[in-house]
């Protein structure tokens, strides 16, 4: 075990995947402010993928475990069979797997896997929901549904205060038990400032999922009726699909061939560091359609020194306010978004300099070192008894097997 010797328990994180994007990052953070701690983590995963390689290296353990994930696709009937199917077999690995590893808090990172707020309840352990999402558009029942697991939760850490106000939409008493904790967004350390002068053709960049609802179509269009005033620029898509979406890629493509712009709009695939992208990019592009609980892209443009073009919505409002070099635009207007990059291009040098500033804010909002703090606080405080005393492990039935260490490898539960 590494970190602070004398601090005592175990925490068993649940998500719902196993990429690294938005969540997952801020996942990974979490760990480290967990095993930093003293504390002992194991993070159960319904999948592989590249997280686990990361989660290892920071000292997590891994359990492979079913868990039913909530999709879109539930609301097909072939989809809520599979996840009817899924929860029956989350239950009985779920249970084994808390009975084996007794943390003394379960973790669940993401309103999508509500099941396990249950099994931490059933095991009488304290539980931490952290919520990433907000879905104000959705409709009342299916927003209701996404907030009622929340109200068995100790606590509810959110990443803005925005999905705080959509959760107590549904639930008031939601407001009581959550906290906002700003999402931890790292950076190279070193900023390779937006070129002076804008030579050539403009870099126009887009980090993130390629979804519909992240508005990437919106994206494409901008350029075309940028372009099509006589201004030269091309786009950078750094991103991929979610498995299962291949039609949407198969639509940008599509758009994009429509549009004329195969020479202009550059599919660099996921990528893992992104920040080469922004250092030579010159505009960040955040045109999502749809709420977002947050806006770790657009942060990301600012800690690079970079202008935004953000849709002026939800999370995405909170997370560039104050933002001088950040313009908002309508959620799915590209001919907004087209005007915005023309304003930004002929005021330049304003926009260089404000983006130049922003970064400072940026970082003091977004500290590593000011998340894992406050994580670890949260974590302890729950992990504790009523009367400040550390609290012992619950087995869920019976008696408990010893919890198997795996140190870079995955144990199946």
């Amino acid at each position: 075990m590494t970190g602070t010797a004398g601090v005592e328990g175990s925490v068993l994180i649940a998500h719902p995947g196993a990429e690294l994007y938005g969540s997952d990052l801020v996942l990974l953070e979490t760990v480290s402010a967990l095993v930093g701690s003293g504390m002992r983590v194991t993070v159960a995963l319904p999948v592989l993928g590249s997280l686990v390689e990361e989660l290892s290296r920071r000292g997590a353990q891994i359990e492979l475990c079913p868990t039913p994930v909530l999709r879109k696709s539930i609301l097909r009937p072939l989809g809520a069979l599979c996840f009817l199917r899924d929860t029956l077999r989350g239950v009985v690995a779920g249970l084994r797997l808390l009975r084996r590893v007794r943390p003394t808090v379960v973790y669940v990172n993401t309103v999508t896997v509500p099941l396990w707020v249950l099994l931490g309840r059933a095991a009488q352990v304290p539980v931490i929901a952290h919520v990433h999402e907000a879905e104000r558009s959705a409709a009342g029942l299916v927003r209701w549904a996404l907030a009622a697991p929340l109200l068995l939760c100790d606590t509810v850490v959110s990443n803005s205060q925005y999905c705080v106000d959509v959760l107590s939409e549904s639930f008031p008493r939601l407001r009581t038990l959550a906290t906002v904790v700003r999402n931890p967004i790292g950076w190279p350390g070193q900023t390779e400032y937006a070129r002076a002068e804008l030579v050539g053709r403009l870099q126009l960049l887009y980090v993130g999922r390629l979804s519909e609802r992240k508005g990437v179509d919106t994206a494409v269009l901008a350029l075309a009726a940028y372009r099509s005033a006589g201004q030269d620029a091309e786009l950078h898509l750094v991103g991929d699909i979610f498995p299962g979406y291949e039609w949407y890629l198969d639509h940008l493509r599509e758009l994009v061939r429509a549009e004329g712009l195969s020479d202009h709009v550059h599919f660099h695939g996921y990528q893992r560091d992104v920040w080469p992208f922004l250092a030579r990019s010159d505009i960040v592009l955040v045109p999502s359609v749809l709420e977002e609980g947050f806006g770790n892209t657009a942060v990301e443009g600012a800690l690079a020194a970079r202008p935004v073009v953000v849709s002026d919505t939800s999370g995405l409002s909170e997370a560039t306010a104050g933002f001088a070099s950040a313009v908002r635009v309508s959620p799915g207007a590209s001919d907004a978004v087209a005007r915005a990059l023309s304003r930004i291009v002929a005021d330049w040098p304003h926009y260089r300099l404000a983006a130049g500033t922003d970064q400072f804010l940026a970082r003091d909002r977004h500290s590593l070192a000011g998340y894992r703090s406050s994580i670890r606080d949260t974590v302890l405080a729950a992990a504790r008894s009523p009367d400040g005393t550390a609290r012992r492990a619950v087995a869920v039935t019976g008696r408990a097997a010893p919890a198997r260490s795996v140190h870079g490898g995955v144990a199946h539960g």
